[in-house]
């Protein structure tokens, strides 16, 4: 019997199932983050003198963006709670006997976790950094009282046509900018022509005014002194806002976060940190997959409850490692982008995924096992020998 959109009986069941289990693994998850981001943070919410109302709010509008982090690991536990209870209560048996084969629970759950992957992509990208960016404000401006109007970004430089400039401050908020120096080249690029430094800058979309200049032409090395001059930069500090008032760069939505990269691009910068990033929030939400495999292939392996949920632990904090060796390894210029973000998923699948083959391939094993007969001498014709 089939029901609602063609899902039938046993389908239902394993739903309703893991629907229940990756509730309570995440209230429990949630609760126990919360509990412990209140005692790290409590006693700065009290010094800054802030109200109830506002201490709690921080708390509600963080809890989306928590969820959304603990999901691949909730996933994974409540596969694996899953497994272990249908195992002890001889239910996994009782399906096998009736002609379930385990690659009906691969194919199965596979689906089960894309649709989840969806969720939590679309789930963090809007309610999730909208709430994460609501928090961050709330810390930086109600705790410790800074300004996100004030932000100051050091060491700024970026490419615009035939300019390099650099900054050794930059004030997005005032559109202003001091300690320039900018290097202007011929329209092919093969020349440089002059050198200018300034003190100050000021920006806005119609280019950038120095004030106090030094200009020195490299062409007749003449040295000229202006009190202001006008340069044609047509890059606006907003675009870097963008990337800095949120502080950490993974708060940005994909939408946001493509937009800023495709306009540093254009200006000559370099985005591999950007672009890392990028990768990272579909690679995060796609690992959801990944416990999926991890779960099925701990169960071909042992159907103990207590020693899976042991070793599903063990594998969420080493997938998370590779995760964010991959994302430094990536935003260090090591490894490309895509590759570096989706570093954790590709070596955590693959072992799963040579796991579940080894134990659902028809004639794998005994393939692989006359392969290595085949490799190793024969021990008895070598001492006859």
């Amino acid at each position: 019997m089939r029901g609602f959109f063609g899902i039938g009986v046993l389908s239902r069941y394993l739903l309703r199932q893991n629907l229940y289990l990756m509730g309570i693994c995440l209230s429990v998850g949630t609760c126990i983050y919360l509990l412990s981001d209140i005692f790290d943070r409590l006693d700065d919410f009290i010094r800054a003198g802030l109200g109830a109302e506002t201490i709690l709010l921080y708390f509600v509008v963080k809890t989306p963006m928590i969820v959304s982090q603990l999901m691949p690991a909730v996933f994974l536990l409540a596969m694996v709670l899953q497994f272990g209870i249908l195992a002890r209560s001889r239910e996994l048996l009782a399906l096998r006997a009736g002609g379930v084969s385990f690659v009906w629970f691969i194919r199965f759950f596979i689906v089960y976790a894309l649709f989840w992957s969806c969720g939590q992509l679309m789930f963090s990208q809007f309610l999730g950094v909208f709430g994460d960016y609501e928090a961050h404000r709330i810390w930086k401006e109600d705790v410790h009282k800074r300004q996100i109007d004030e932000l100051t970004i050091k060491n700024l430089w970026f490419r615009d046509g035939p300019f390099i400039v650099t900054a050794e401050t930059a004030l997005p908020g005032k559109s202003r900018a001091e300690g320039i120096t900018v290097y202007e080249f011929t329209t092919d690029n093969q020349e440089l022509i002059r050198i200018l430094t300034a003190k100050k800058a000021l920006v806005d979309d119609q280019g950038w005014g120095l004030l106090d200049v030094h200009e020195l032409d490299t062409r007749t090395f003449v040295s000229v002194n202006r009190v202001s001059q006008f340069l044609s930069v047509r890059q606006n500090l907003k675009a870097y806002a963008a990337v800095e008032v949120k502080g950490d760069k993974a708060r940005l939505p994909l939408l946001e976060l493509s937009k800023a990269i495709k306009k540093l691009e254009e200006s000559g910068s370099n985005v591999e940190i950007l672009q890392t990033v990028w990768h990272s929030k579909l690679s995060y939400a796609f690992s959801i997959v990944i416990m999926a495999l991890i779960a099925l292939a701990l169960v071909t392996w042992s159907e103990n409850l207590y020693a899976n949920v042991g070793l599903a632990l063990v594998l969420i904090f080493t997938q998370y490692g590779i995760h964010v060796m991959g994302v430094t390894a990536g935003e260090k210029g090591v490894l490309p982008p895509f590759a570096a973000a989706w570093l954790g998923n590709a070596v955590m699948g693959s072992l799963a995924g040579v796991r579940l083959a080894w134990e659902t391939v028809p004639g794998l094993q005994g393939a692989v096992k006359r392969g290595v007969a085949g490799v190793m001498p024969d021990q008895g014709d070598h001492r006859a020998t």
